[in-house]
């Protein structure tokens, strides 16, 4: 005699472990998603909303071989003072000079062009960061 297995009617009763645990997988994955989502606004918002100085190299030129001028354009709120550092590299990567340049006053919109003294000559000047006093 041959065994006859009868199986149960799909779905009649319920769920079987396997789906419901599919299932608490796509909420945990949704909710996590979502806060992830939301911590990320969060810093960009405070990093666009609370910064009170910013600045951006518009351009920099290599004078001679033991100075750069870099034309910087700052930002700031009226009251706010600060220091952005500014640096220049050789070609092969090393740095040859560093300036911290302090910015202070009622402007809001600061254009000036820097010199930075260097060991040797440099090929590039870069804008290291800006802090806020």
């Amino acid at each position: 005699m041959s065994a006859v297995r009868e199986s149960l009617p799909e779905g009649r009763y319920g769920r079987s472990a396997d789906e419901r645990a599919d299932g608490r997988l796509k909420i945990a994955g949704i909710v996590l998603g979502v806060l992830f989502t939301g911590l990320l606004g969060w810093f960009g918002w405070h990093y666009v909303v609370d910064s009170k100085l910013s600045a951006e190299v518009i351009k920099f030129e290599v004078v001679g071989d033991r100075e750069v001028q870099m034309h910087l354009e700052v930002r700031k709120d009226a009251g706010a003072a600060g220091t952005c550092t500014l640096r220049s590299r050789s070609a092969d990567g090393a740095e040859v000079g560093r300036k911290d340049v302090r910015f202070e006053g009622p402007e809001t919109r600061i254009d000036e062009v820097v010199s930075i003294r260097t060991t040797a000559r440099a090929t590039s000047a870069e804008l290291v960061g800006c802090t806020e006093r």
